[in-house]
């Protein structure tokens, strides 16, 4: 991907965004990763040379290998990957800006504890199943609320910043949106205990998301196309 590229494919998706944004309210700020996961670090370099700083990727080694290769730019890396618990270790010495799919009290407890040893803190997304589909990783919508306050009663070197969720796997986007609204049901019950990100949407339905309410998004094959 050359430059000019970068430039374009950056503007046609902000140019997206802000229509969405406007549809919402004049207010709603909306924070875009870059999902790399699929592309190098030098397609990484020209999206940052065209003015994106905040990227995801969803392998821990990937993670750390963009990480150090654009180690002299200033850019936030996330996590968006399943965290295996093998990986933990890794992940905390990664160092991610945050870390969008803690998807079970189980990996909550063993990601904090992990953190102690390492005296050291995390900042974490809750992921949930918002389309309650199989396939899909997260805690069951019913039970989101008294998980992400178990978790901040019960894991101090966790700091939870909101939820993620993935939209419904469907053409139909009555679906879709109704994912994304208990998702932002959920974010609004959970706002007054610190929740600052909704994060939901991806290339194919991030406008839908953030007419939904969603604030953080996360998109990589509109970004990163020929």
């Amino acid at each position: 991907m050359n430059i000019k590229t970068a430039i374009a494919n950056l503007d046609e998706v902000i140019t997206k965004i802000e229509g969405a944004r406007l549809r919402l309210s004049h207010h709603h700020i909306v924070k875009l990763i870059g999902v790399s996961k699929y592309s190098s670090a030098q397609d990484v370099e020209k999206l940052y040379e065209a003015g994106q700083r905040a990227y995801g990727e969803n392998k821990v080694q990937d993670l750390r290998d963009k990480k150090l290769a654009l180690d002299e730019h200033p850019l936030e890396w996330h996590f968006i990957g399943s965290l295996q618990k093998n990986k933990i270790n890794n992940l905390i010495d990664a160092k991610p800006t945050l870390f969008h799919s803690l998807d079970s009290i189980e990996l909550a407890n063993e990601l904090n504890k992990k953190l102690e040893v390492k005296n050291t803190t995390m900042k974490c997304l809750l992921q949930v199943n918002a389309a309650k589909e199989d396939t899909k990783s997260g805690v069951n919508p019913l039970e989101a609320v008294s998980i992400y306050k178990t978790i901040i009663d019960t894991c101090p070197n966790i700091k939870l910043l909101g939820i993620m969720s993935i939209g419904a796997h469907s053409e139909d986007r009555k679906v879709i949106k109704r994912s994304f609204k208990d998702t932002k049901t959920i974010f609004d019950e959970l706002a007054p205990l610190g929740a600052k990100y909704c994060s939901m949407g991806m290339s194919s339905d991030f406008e839908l998301a953030i007419e939904c309410g969603s604030n953080m998004i996360r998109v990589g094959s509109a970004l990163f196309k020929d």
